[in-house]
């Protein structure tokens, strides 16, 4: 198969990693890409978003597959576009329809979903710019903290959780009527606050089917013991040490099952990867959010922890086979640390040359926001490498991951240095 892989990130080198394994996979494109996707498959230079430049290319080279890394071409109805384009109908894409992709599109689509199916999450409340002033009175009746989310896409820094009520409504009108968020703020969430300890659960879903990948715990803020700006994710591990058998029932009967059959009771085309973002309140699991895609930099541990062959997975997606699919999960443990640029999340420089790449051993560099320049691979984002280890305790492949972290290098690297901390 001649396949293309849309996106630029992390979660794309893992996934081009990992589908270049298998020997279903006899060429991988990949749109635009990074310089590490860039040493093992195809880049090409065409943004997941331009839809005509896509069906060009992929009518070019006769690509059999079409694979979406990130949410935005999900959201704006890439799975659509091929569905309703005869010249492109019989290539499968792994990614849900742009209806279902409002549940990572809309918060507030997301959260009558959960109600509609009886998904246990927190109450919520949505306003626009035109009732900020019920807002305002609807945290009155919360206990803090507050939680304002964003109902679009805000590259996962939309969500603010804050300890004062005064600040809570300022916020509130910054994000409402100063537009925070951009557009992604026209529409805000306020849900009450879930206190317990958060986790991902990704599922894989032929639209009836559905197969539960490895659970996995990110980080997101910037600062060392969870403190200071939310980032799109610091580091992860996989397993998460605390999810066991009986946690994972009630996350399947109560969370998982009900979102597949859901999809199917509204009428929703699903063919790719649900991204249930969790927490754990006192041992009962409850919704968090859904993202439509894998997640960054989760994939870069889920993805390594996958046995099975990757290309064959989506086969069986996309052929609505799922439920014979023998799926293997390797039983060691996987984290990722992220190494970012000086200034992320906020302002930061690019084009920083990074050394110590080719000194890594016993770790795996997936590359994040990286380019190659001159033979040489300079910084390119905020988030730029993430070093990926194994071990048989996550504890132990935490450690190999700082390790080969020393031998990296670029002007004002920096790294949190406490991933896993709360696992201890």
């Amino acid at each position: 198969m001649t396949i293309l892989l849309l996106g630029s990130g992390g979660r794309e080198h893992a996934l081009a990693w990992k589908m270049l394994q298998s020997p279903l996979c006899d060429a991988l494109f990949v749109a635009p890409g990074n310089a590490g996707t860039g040493a093992i498959a195809a880049n090409v230079a065409i943004s997941p978003t331009d839809f005509t430049a896509i069906k060009d290319f992929v009518l070019s080279h006769n690509i059999d597959m079409v694979v979406v890394g990130p949410e935005d071409p999900l959201v704006q109805g890439i799975f659509d576009f091929f569905r309703d384009d005869s010249s492109l109908e019989h290539i499968p894409v792994i990614g849900p329809s742009k209806l279902g992709a409002q549940l990572e599109g809309s918060k507030e689509f997301a959260k009558q979903f959960l109600m509609r199916h009886h998904i246990p999450t927190a109450a919520y409340e949505s306003f626009t710019a035109d009732t900020v002033a019920q807002g305002w009175d609807f945290l009155e009746t919360l206990q803090p903290p507050y939680v304002l989310k964003a109902d679009g896409l805000a590259a996962g820094k939309g969500v603010l959780i804050l300890h004062d009520l005064a600040e809570a409504k300022r916020e509130l009108h910054h994000m409402l009527v100063d537009r925070k968020f951009g557009t992604a703020s026209t529409k805000v969430v306020i849900e009450e606050f879930l206190d317990g300890i958060e986790l991902s659960c990704f599922v894989i879903t032929d639209g009836k089917s559905y197969k539960i990948l490895p659970t996995a715990k990110d980080y997101k803020r910037i600062g060392e013991g969870d403190t200071g700006l939310n980032t799109g994710g610091m580091g992860a591990v996989s397993p998460v040490p605390f999810a066991d058998a009986v946690l994972m029932d009630k996350i399947e009967t109560r969370i998982v099952k009900p979102t597949i059959d859901g999809l199917q009771q509204d009428g929703i085309p699903y063919k790719g990867f649900v991204f249930i973002g969790l927490i754990n309140v006192k041992g009962e699991p409850m919704v968090i959010e859904y993202n439509v895609r894998m997640g960054d930099p989760e994939t870069e541990v889920v993805i390594p922890r996958l046995k099975s062959d990757l290309v064959a997975l989506f086969v069986a997606v996309a052929n609505g086979q799922l439920d014979d699919f023998p799926l293997e999960i390797d039983t060691r443990s996987a984290t990722t640390i992220m190494v970012v640029s000086g200034g992320y999340p906020e302002d930061y420089e690019k084009g920083k040359a990074i050394t110590g790449i080719d000194s890594i051993e016993d770790s795996m560099v997936f590359h994040a926001g990286t380019a190659e320049r001159d033979g040489d691979i300079v910084t390119n984002g905020g988030r730029v490498l993430a070093v990926t280890s194994y071990g048989d305790h996550f504890d132990e492949a935490i450690k190999k991951s700082y390790q080969n972290i020393a031998k990296l290098h670029f002007d004002k690297m920096y790294y949190r240095k406490d991933i896993g901390f709360d696992l201890f």
